[in-house]
């Protein structure tokens, strides 16, 4: 939340590929000292055109590849006038190499996608007041992160099958089996239950008071990674907050989204759209 912010040079490395509907690039990007790749697609239609940041979940860093994870929503919001900018984050593809990301919880990827916007507020292409997030499962995690860091960077936030807005409950189910690194972060920070403060700073959901964007969520009913429990929680603290939120439960939909994928695309195009986006 304190800190300063400067992403920018926004670079069109080179094209990936050409349709009638969009141009794909392969982009670099400025996040503090880092350089972030990533891909950007690019309407054909005559701009400035609304933008999103694509927030992909997690894949291991070791086969990740640029542009990876999000592969629908990238086509489908372009060619619906988006330009999308799916950020690699750091340590993925061909993004600078952070050797503390893990110890620092990850939070450095919310700064590469704060940063992101900032780096497409500058381009031709993009209209700077009409942005928005779209975040799913570990990236829905990061979207609430840079709700609550940055209050007023983006237009709405989405987010599908997101992890929880408690980064206890997160470290629980993921990390606290991986060692060494688990035995890093609690020898750093201490556990949850004996450094309280420091885990309750380091959750979004206790800095909901500050958001000024709608959320909307999409979570399915059958997901066996992120429990449904998670988003519920994470839209009555919103709510309590008096925050904007909505949610739409998909059942039998598990992680991945199947056969609801094109309902829930359609209803986050509506809601963009109704909020500026």
């Amino acid at each position: 939340m304190a800190k300063k912010y400067d992403g920018g040079n926004l670079r069109l490395v080179r094209v990936l590929a050409r349709n009638p509907a969009y141009t794909r690039y392969h982009v670099t990007y400025s996040s503090g000292r880092l350089t972030i790749s990533g891909i950007m697609n690019v309407p054909t239609t005559p701009g400035p055109h609304p933008a999103l940041v694509l927030n992909h979940g997690y894949i291991d860093p070791a086969v990740y590849t640029n542009g990876r994870g999000l592969m629908r929503e990238q086509d489908y919001l372009a060619r619906r006038g988006y330009v999308v900018l799916h950020t690699d984050y750091r340590n993925h593809a061909q993004s600078t190499d952070d050797p503390r990301a893990e110890l620092n919880l990850r939070l450095g990827y919310t700064e590469d996608v704060i940063n992101a916007v900032l780096a497409l507020r500058t381009s031709q292409y993009v209209d700077p007041e009409r942005i928005g997030l779209l975040g799913r499962s570990m990236g829905g995690g990061i979207t609430y992160n840079v709700l609550v860091a940055q209050p007023g960077l983006v237009k709405a936030g989405v987010v599908f099958a997101p992890v929880s807005s408690d980064t206890v409950d997160n470290f629980n189910r993921w990390t606290r089996d991986e060692r060494p690194v688990a035995t890093a972060i609690v020898r750093t920070y201490g556990e949850p239950a004996r450094n309280p403060t420091f885990w309750r700073n380091v959750s979004p959901v206790n800095f909901f008071g500050r958001v000024t964007e709608p959320v909307l969520i999409h979570h399915g009913t059958s997901d066996s990674t992120c429990p449904i429990s998670w988003s519920r929680e994470t839209l009555a603290a919103l709510k309590a907050a008096g925050k904007d939120a909505t949610m739409y439960t998909y059942p039998g939909e598990e992680h991945a989204f199947g056969p609801a994928w094109p309902t829930s695309m359609a209803r986050t195009v509506a809601f963009l759209k109704q909020h500026g986006v």
